[in-house]
């Protein structure tokens, strides 16, 4: 597995959090900076405890190919480190595109009509369906990369199949129309190992997930169809940062995506490894701390990411098991809902 070389630099931060930490010659520290609100972040190099400016992320980033930013879906500090990242990025490299989970492919076509000026923006996230925190979270990324003539790739399967693979397994990726299949990736690896692993221990505990079965420990077959969904969005992400890399060699790709995608290098990053080994690729993950006013790094995460993004937790979802019990059953009622006749 690719990491990339980790600079040793002097300990500094950024203007968000307005504070300066000390220089441990890099050695690691277990004394970080308070992170003092929501907007708040540190970029740390997970091998020495280091605060890195954004220059210095960059620099560290600088030899990959692909970047992946995972992200915790609509945390404000985890949006302003992405928007502040990619622009960092492109400064050094003016050949970056950015692919987003957020557009599934069948809008691509939209979204190049809106980086072209045919549209405006309200078609874009119309007929685009794009997510409804896109103007706070998103749009800055979008129209930076309008603005300096970036391509944007819509990389994501289309929620519909998401869902229907979980619904109906693996094989319902054969039934799509000879018209639509260019929507998803039609080749799901779903091979026991490290991922799968991890899956299978997260929707253990998340009955909107399946659970395990009987007292050998067996996997339910609605936790292996939910494996397959989840595979289905790593295949077509990383399919589509592949395919516009063969078409595009110069460029580097930034991609987007929920944390659980790249983490440890794994899901859509390890298959652009599988497919294209010898492309470099970083990943910046983030965490959520337990303490914001001593944040710290838990041991087992330093090996999720190049670099990590430490962020204060978000409020809690729920109140209480009961409350988080409800809102699970409403969501499933709703995917059993779907329509997979194409």
């Amino acid at each position: 597995m690719f990491r990339l070389t980790v600079m040793t630099a002097a300990m500094s931060l950024f203007l968000l959090t307005g504070c300066a930490a000390p220089n441990t010659g890099g050695q690691k520290s277990t004394i970080l900076p308070p992170l003092r609100d929501l907007t708040a972040y540190l970029l740390v190099d997970p091998t020495t405890d280091a605060v890195l400016s954004i220059e210095q992320a960059a620099e560290t980033l600088a030899d990959a190919d692909v970047v992946f930013l995972g992200e915790i879906h609509r945390h404000p500090g985890n949006h302003l480190a992405q928007m502040a990242l990619f622009r960092a990025l492109h400064a050094q490299n003016s050949d970056t595109a950015l692919s987003l989970e957020q557009f599934e492919r069948p809008v691509q076509p939209v979204l190049d009509q809106y980086l072209a000026g045919d549209i405006g923006e309200a078609t874009l996230r119309g007929k685009g369906g794009a997510w409804d925190n896109y103007p706070v979270s998103y749009r800055p990324l979008v129209e930076y990369a309008k603005a300096n003539g970036l391509a944007v790739i819509a990389a994501e399967a289309p929620n519909m199949v998401v869902r229907c693979v979980g619904r109906e397994g693996p094989g319902f990726l054969a039934t799509l129309p000879a018209d639509k299949q260019h929507w998803s990736a039609l080749t799901l690896r779903l091979d026991d190992g490290p991922y799968k692993d991890r899956f299978i221990e997260f929707a253990g505990g998340n009955a909107g997930h399946g659970e395990s079965t009987g007292a050998d420990d067996t996997v339910s077959e609605a936790v292996l169809r939910s494996f397959a969904a989840q595979v289905t969005r790593d295949e077509t992400m990383a399919e589509s940062i592949v395919q516009h890399i063969a078409a595009n060699p110069d460029h580097r790709v930034v991609h987007l995506n929920g944390s659980f995608h790249s983490a440890g290098f794994l899901g859509t990053a390890e298959r652009v490894m599988w497919d294209r080994p010898d492309l470099k690729v970083a990943v910046v993950h983030p965490i959520e701390v337990d303490d914001p006013a001593k944040p710290n790094i838990p041991d087992d995460k330093r090996s999720e990411g190049t670099l990590l993004l430490l962020v204060q937790p978000e409020p809690k979802s729920y109140a209480s098991d009961e409350e988080e019990r409800e809102a699970i059953m409403e969501q499933m009622k709703f995917r059993k809902s779907v329509d997979c006749e194409l």
